[in-house]
This record gives C-alpha cells, structure tokens and sequence, in this order.
C-alpha cells in the first residue's frame, strides 16, 4: 500500500490578511522566546506521531511523497526536517523515487538555508510568490519582498533543487489584468519547474474579509478573475508548462505527485494539529490547536480530534469532484444515466470536450474548467 505524508507545521512569523489556515503566530501562541525554541520540541511530537501511526497503519506501507506544508515550514531548522524524513524512513518504506516538498516563504531563506533542505533530503521546494506587484501583495497582507524571489530560485537551482515551485494568487481586489500579467511574466523569468496559480477566495473571519466588508477594500470581480486564469492557462502553455489540475501546470515530468495522491483519492496521513488524513475510507483530523496537541501527544494520546467512515456514495462523490479536475476527467462508464444527460449539455456548449466524450471520457475544455465547481454540483445533485 502507498502511503503519501503531509506534516504540518503551523507557525508563521505573521498572520496574513487573507489566510484562513491553521496557523498560529508568536503572539498568538504567547511565546516570548522565539518561534525557534518552539519548533525544536515539535518536532518531537510529530516522530511521536509518525511512530504511532506506522501502528495504526499496520504495515511498512511505501511513502512516495512527503509535504512539509503550513504555516511556514521554512522556520524550522534543517536539521528538525531531517528528522522528520528519518522517522517516516524508520517506520515506512521511502519510495526510491520520493518527493520531499518543503513550502517556503522567500524571506526566510538564504542560500545556506536551501543547502541544508537539500542535504536533509527535501528534493522539491515551493516558494509562496503570491504576486510580483507591492500593492497587491500589499492587499493580501504579504510582507516579504518579491524581488528576492530572483535570488532564491537561483540560490534553490545552484544547491541542487530540479524541481521549484511557484504559488501564485490572482483575483486579489485591486489588481489589474497589467499587474496580473506582470506576475505572470516575472514567474516564467524564474528557474521553475511548476506553477501553482489560484483564485483568490475571501474566507469569513479572515482580516480581507471583514476590510471588504467595510467597504475599505473592493468585491473580487469574478468576471476580471475569469479573464486571468484564461491569461495565465495561455502563457503557462506557450513556456512548456502544461495543465494537470486545474490549479497546476507543470512541466513534463514535473507533475507534484503528493498532490496527484490527493486528487486521485490515494491514501495519505496527516501529521501535527488540524492535519486531515484518509486511510481506506476512513477519513480522521487531529485537535487543531498546537497546545492540545502538545497536551495530546506528551500524555500517549492519539491526537486525533474525531473521524469518519466514508459511505460508498461519499467516495463516489468526492471520486467526481476531485477527478473532473484533471485533464483525464471521468470515465463515462462510471456515470449513470443521469449524470450522462446532464453532462451532455455542457459537451454541446463547449464546456466538455466532445472528442474525448466520443471516446468515452468526459473532460474539461478550457471554458469549463472556468465554471468547473458548477457542472460538479450538476452532477452531484
């Protein structure tokens, strides 16, 4: 059985306007003694962790990929990454050809820095771009600087990194289709190998939510949005990078296969606080908070807050939404008849492409996958 790990880390230096994740800063955490001394000890609840699910798993199961996701994974010391790596080695089996992903805020790395994520085995970095242009990242509430992105892809690419990683975030209220396009060019100046580009979507209780609100901050125009990923799709294409998700282009071989493990409904363990996981259709998430669980893990207990067993309709579902996403799409033969007349429609209006649908799949033209979450909601009801 494959195994795909994501390990969460959860601290940021500072929390930005938009995001709704589960992370927490200093001052949240009323830590006075730096976010170093604190991701030294939590690395030792996530070994703790990881051991106990080898337990649960039952077996030394095969980890193609690892994700440091968060958060700000690039806080924490070389060395703590490492020994992350080293207890999902000891419990599991490492995929000879294993993709260690560590996200990285731009800012918090320098070219020893990226020496020593490479040495420690992370052989993917993704770098949190967001926008090229200061008042955008500026809305967004983004404090690092875009020009050092130049600096740390080449840094990445010179200490041995083949596969860079941007995430872009487009829709931002404010942002123009010249600046969109700007960050469009100074991201394919970069040496990478893969794009993440998503819509901005304003989360309740987040600080851009309640600006918006107050009318301090202008409404996401969703037809100005539509116009930029259209943008995007053509340059991404022109310079090699193809689409895979309709979030994600990358070039040949490049693929992220953590993220193909999820979009494929493959099994995959989460680790550390609010962390998701799913394991033969049972899925489970961890207490969100990192104090609990601390608390959880120090006392030998599981930090699992609850869980569910998916119903087999469940599974279909999320089989749907999640595959109609990728250029393969669905097969025809899964659907019934229903769903094969509603979809229909949006062959004969250019949403579906009509070859593939001949052949018996039914896949996403570029316009549909503008309008993607609606011909799922169509068939799922």
């Amino acid at each position: 059985m494959n195994l795909a790990f994501y390990v969460h880390i959860p601290y940021c230096i500072k929390r930005c306007g938009y995001c709704d994740f589960n992370t927490y800063t200093p001052s949240e955490l009323q830590i006075t003694t730096g976010l170093k001394s604190i991701t030294n000890s939590y690395t030792n609840l996530l070994i703790a962790e990881i051991k106990s699910a080898r337990k649960q798993v039952g077996d030394r199961s095969t980890v193609p990929s690892i994700f440091f996701g968060g958060g700000t994974p690039s806080l924490m010391e070389a060395a703590d990454i490492e020994s992350i790596i080293t207890a999902i080695g000891s419990e599991f089996d490492l995929a000879s050809d294993v993709e260690i992903t560590l996200e990285s805020n731009p800012d918090t790395v320098d070219r020893e820095k990226l020496e020593n994520f490479y040495k420690a085995g992370v052989n993917r970095i993704s770098f949190g771009m967001q926008s090229a242009v200061p008042h955008v990242l500026a809305t967004l509430d983004r404090t690092h600087n875009p020009d050092n992105l130049y600096q740390v892809t080449q840094w990445a690419s010179e200490v041995g990194f083949k596969e860079i990683s941007v995430d872009l975030i487009y829709g931002t209220p404010g942002e123009s289709k010249v600046d969109w396009q700007k960050t469009i060019d100074t991201a394919l100046s970069l040496p990478i190998t893969h794009i993440s580009a998503y819509a901005l979507i304003i989360e309740e209780g987040t600080k851009l939510a309640a600006q918006i609100k107050r009318g301090e901050v202008g409404p996401v125009d969703d037809d100005l949005t539509a116009e930029k990923y259209i943008m995007a799709d053509s340059a991404f294409t022109k310079f090699g990078f193809d689409w895979y998700e309709l979030s994600n282009w990358a070039k040949p071989n490049s693929e992220s296969k953590h993220n193909l493990a999820y979009w494929l409904g493959h099994n995959w363990w989460g680790a550390g606080p609010g962390a998701h996981s799913h394991l033969n259709g049972k899925r489970f998430w961890n207490v969100k908070h990192p104090n609990l669980y601390k608390q959880k893990i120090d006392a030998g207990d599981s930090p699992v807050a609850d869980s569910e067993d998916l119903k087999e309709s469940q599974m279909e579902s999320e089989r749907l939404m999640l595959s109609i996403r990728l250029p393969s799409g669905v097969e025809k033969s899964t659907l019934n008849e229903k769903q094969i007349l509603d979809l229909s429609g949006y062959v004969k209006s250019g949403h579906l492409d009509k070859g593939n649908w001949d052949n018996g799949r039914a896949s996403l033209t570029l316009e549909g996958r503008l309008i993607a979450d609606r011909i799922v909601r169509e068939i799922l009801l």
